[in-house]
């Protein structure tokens, strides 16, 4: 049984193990992982409690046991909301993926985005076959999403608009 919940204290052991794993980050810019502290662990999960729900946290767990998480942050201007999932590799290829970002895309389109969007490394070549899969088309990179800091030149830009969300 698949379990998606917002993120607790209670989870964030678990969430600072995911970070610190290279093979979970190496697509993500830090092959090495990112080591935090419990005491900056918990800095992060207090703001990303009070973003709620412009922006969501979740950890995903299967059959009692942690999988990874799933997120949304939605840039109000544009009502459009970025997503993103990680999973450890023992959890990938059976579908968990799938429904914790579906999760977090209808948890995106309930308070406010009208679009959802991705830019993986064009090298995950798993994870862009699952954005198509949900629906995603490429698209190019959006001018307020390079100025957030996106390099159109090194990422692959896919969307979701709310329309049509299957």
């Amino acid at each position: 049984m698949i379990e998606i919940k917002q993120t607790g204290y209670e989870d964030l052991e678990n969430v600072r193990r995911l970070w610190a794993d290279g093979e979970v980050m190496k697509f993500v810019g830090f092959p090495k992982g990112i080591i935090e502290t419990e005491e900056a662990m918990h800095a992060w999960l207090e703001r990303s409690i009070a973003a709620r729900p412009s922006a969501d946290h979740y950890s995903v767990y299967e059959n009692g046991a942690f999988c990874g998480e799933a997120s949304y942050d939605i840039d109000e201007a544009h009502k459009a909301a970025s997503l993103d999932i990680k999973l450890f590799a023992f959890a990938r290829g059976r579908g968990i993926a799938a429904k914790a970002l579906s999760h977090a895309i209808a948890e995106a389109f309930k308070n406010g985005a009208n679009t959802v969007w991705v830019d993986p490394n064009p090298e995950n070549t798993k994870a862009l076959a699952l954005y198509e899969r949900l629906g995603f088309v490429k698209k190019p990179m959006p001018d307020f999403v390079i100025e957030m800091g996106e390099n159109p030149n090194e990422y692959v830009y896919l969307e979701l608009c709310k329309e049509n969300d299957k």
